[in-house]
């Protein structure tokens, strides 16, 4: 599903970010989660590989069926992710 095998002999200091990024919802996962919370997910990844995770992430949410929390300042990645969308501006919803 996420394609980690390959990874699995590096050290984490010997993956680039998105690496990580897969490695960190593997082990998410594993754990059987009743949500996941996503906080800032993909903001530090260049423009190409965010896109490639938002993909990634979309997959793997239909994949697992589980509610997923994501939170983002990115309007396209919350529309492009997200079945409903809440706006918190200044503590409230």
């Amino acid at each position: 599903m996420l394609d980690l095998v390959p990874l699995m002999e590096r050290k984490p200091a010997q993956l680039c970010g998105g690496q990580r990024q897969r490695v960190a919802m593997g082990r998410a996962i594993v754990r059987n989660p009743v949500v996941f919370l996503f906080d800032e997910r993909l903001s530090n990844l260049d423009a190409k590989l965010r896109v490639r995770m938002r993909s990634e992430i979309k997959t793997l949410h239909q994949k697992v069926k589980t509610t997923s929390i994501y939170v983002t300042h990115d309007q396209i990645e919350a529309m492009t992710l997200a079945d409903r969308i809440v706006v918190l501006n200044q503590g409230r919803v």
